[in-house]
Parts: C-alpha cells; structure tokens; sequence
C-alpha cells in the first residue's frame, strides 16, 4: 500500500456516525437511571460510565496488539475505504490469500476496526461529558459566581477531551506508520494518562464523597511511588511493542545467566521501525533481551516500593480499604508478570499484565486524588462511595 493511500478519510462520517450511536445507549441508559438525581450526580454518573469504558478500551487495545490485528486494517480510519471490514472482503481476501497468516485477515480486521468503533463511542461519550460538565457548572455556581459543594471545574473534561483527541492522532500514526514502536508506546501511555484524568474527575466530582488526611511524607512516598510506575509501564510497553517478552524465557536467571548478553544501544535507540535498527538492519536478539531485561530489573523496584506504600496505608484506619486493593494488585502483577516469562506469553495472563497497570495508575489516581492535608470529616471516603452516589452498580 502506497504512502498516500495510508489516510482515506471517505468512511470519517459514517465512523463518526457509529461512534455517536455507541455512545448514545449509555447516555440515555445513566440519564434515566439517575433522570430524579440532582444535575451535579449525573454529570458524576457520566464520569464514571466513561471511565469504566475506557478502562474497557484499554484492555480491548492490548487485546488488539497481542493478537497482531493492529494492521488487519492498514489504512485510517477505515477498513481500505470503508466503514467496516463487510465493504473490504475483496480487498481483504485478497491479502490473506497472498499471506494466510500475515497482518490482514478478516478475524484481524474485524478486531481493528471494534478497537476503533469502541475508541471512537469512547470519544463520544467525551464530547459528551464536556458539554455536560459546561452546564453542570453553571447549574452548579451560586448567583455570586462560587461554585457548589462537589462542583468541579469544566476545564477537567475539556482537558480531556484534548487529550482524547490526541490519543486519536496517536492511533492513526500507530497504523499509518506501521507499529512503530515508539508510536505505540507512547499511544498506550497517553491512554493511560486518559485513565488518570478521568478518574481524578470522579473522586474529585463526587458532591458526598470526604477526602482524607494524608500526611506529607506519605504523599510525597505516593508520588514518588507513581512516577515509578509510569516510567515501568513505558518500559513494559517497550518491551511489548517491540515483542521481547519472550527474550528471557527463565526466572529469575535469563538465558540461564544473571547478567545476559545485552545491546542497550540498539535496544533503546527510539527512532527506529520495528525490528530493525535505525539504518535498516536487523535488530540483534541481544538487543531483545535488554529490552527484557531492564524491565524485569525495574519490576522488582517498582513492586518493592508499591509493596512498602501498601503497608504503609494499611497503618492508618481511614486508608485501609485502599492498601488492600493496592497491595492485591500488587500480587496480580507480579504473578501475571511470572506467567508471561515461563507460559510462554498466554493471551489471558498478557491481558490481565496491561489490566493490572491500568488499575495500578488508576489506584494511585484515587489516592493522591482523595487525599488531603486537611483535618479529617466526619465521614469516611471509601472506594465504593461513588457508586452509591451515581447510582451505579
């Protein structure tokens, strides 16, 4: 396929349609479940709708990547010129028929273009959440200009919506440019730091839900805690995009050594296509394994240093229900991690692998988010508030 046939924009509208009829089923489904709440709680049931989704989008685009359909429809938006892969079988059948087992089947287009449906109503539902944030505020705001108790400001939602379009540009550059693998990492992080935003909404837009305490140092710990982690899942999805799971297929020696034959230099060398070195040449597999490598080594600080944050929250009552979860899914990635490196990479453990970030960044959101140096309420925040609030299940 020819560089400019790579951006066919005739099924934008017909995409942009399917996208609003997504999104549409859950608008009306969280109206008229919360249709005798106050504005404020359905802007908040919005919130978390669209969090749940995206965390939803999250998995399905992992899913996509460890299937190897991220080019089952090599050009953007659609599916060669078309809003689904039913207008493409020609051209469909004819790829595969020349290669049965290459990036272009059918099953692999259709997995392509439910990533891009589900992004695209998850889009939607980000248009949405702004406009309504928009009118919530000025339901929300006194007379003299001060907002209401749990009022947040719109300017969340249309950040959001900016990045959301971001991540979009981000997806068409991941196919366009043929899975480079800095392109794709940095996709799976900016739709992690989507995660972030929304979920800072929901603690943050919650009328009835308390903040607690938290001492400095404890905040300080969390953040640095976070930035830990962020800085392990780029490596993860270095290691992932560029197919090096399987360079250290031992634990905890790799290759049967402690220290492997590794090539940093052409490892980490970002500007590069996929398997191949920046002048075109095969990427080494000593290359592979320091990929591997340095992410394993940086596992072991990253859950050290989250294991330490856990007990350190499970030593204050009001923070207890949080270190719990946190420290569960501490246990989750590293037994995830495990079965990646000695099952021989299983869909179903990779898949909980990205789930399992998802919901640490997410996790770590909900606690800096909730956390105040204030003297603590009367009430108690608890993770499961909000959903009481909104009226959610």
């Amino acid at each position: 396929m020819n560089a400019q046939s790579l951006y066919n924009l005739t099924p934008l509208t017909s995409l942009l349609l399917v996208g609003a009829l997504l999104a549409l089923g859950p608008v009306a489904w969280v109206y008229g479940r919360n249709r005798h709440h106050a504005p404020l709680q359905r802007v908040q049931a919005l919130r978390l709708f669209t969090l749940f989704l995206t965390f939803d989008l999250i998995l399905f685009g992992a899913f996509t990547r460890l299937t190897d359909s991220g080019l089952g429809c090599p050009d953007w938006p659609g599916c060669y010129g078309h809003t689904s892969p039913l207008g493409a079988g020609n051209a469909i059948a004819a790829e595969q028929a020349a290669m049965p087992t290459g990036p272009v089947t059918q099953a692999k287009a259709w997995i392509e273009m439910l990533h891009r449906y589900l992004a695209t109503a998850v889009g939607a539902l980000i248009v949405a959440l702004t406009v309504t944030s928009w009118l919530g505020w000025r339901v929300g705001t006194r007379a003299g200009g001060v907002p209401c108790q749990g009022t947040l400001s719109p300017w969340w939602a249309t950040l959001t919506l900016f990045w959301v379009c971001l991540q979009g540009a981000f997806g068409a550059l991941t196919v366009t440019m043929k899975l480079f693998p800095a392109i794709v990492t940095l996709h799976l992080a900016g739709a992690l730091v989507l995660l972030a935003l929304l979920g800072a909404q929901v603690v943050r837009g919650g009328a009835t839900t308390q903040r607690l305490p938290m001492p400095i140092r404890l905040r300080r710990w969390t953040l640095l805690a976070f930035a830990l982690l962020a800085l392990q899942i780029l490596l993860g999805g270095w290691v992932s995009t560029n197919y090096a799971v399987l360079a250290c297929s031992d634990f905890p020696l790799c290759q049967g050594r402690w220290w492997p034959e590794m090539n940093f230099s052409q490892g980490f060398a970002l500007w590069r296509h996929l398997g191949v070195t920046g002048t075109g040449e095969p990427i080494d597999f000593s290359a592979l394994t320091a990929i591997h490598y340095v992410h394993r080594l940086m596992a072991y600080l990253v859950l050290a240093v989250l294991a330490l944050l856990a007990w350190q929250l499970n030593r204050r009552a009001a923070w207890r229900a949080h270190s719990r979860v946190l420290a569960a899914l501490v246990g989750l990635q590293l037994a995830t991690g495990l079965s990646n490196v000695v099952l021989d990479w299983p869909l179903l453990s990779a898949l909980l692998h990205t789930g399992g970030a998802a919901a640490l960044v997410l996790m770590l959101t909900w606690i800096l988010a909730g956390a105040t140096s204030a003297t603590p309420a009367a009430a108690s925040f608890r993770p499961g508030a909000l959903s009481r609030v909104s009226g959610l299940p």
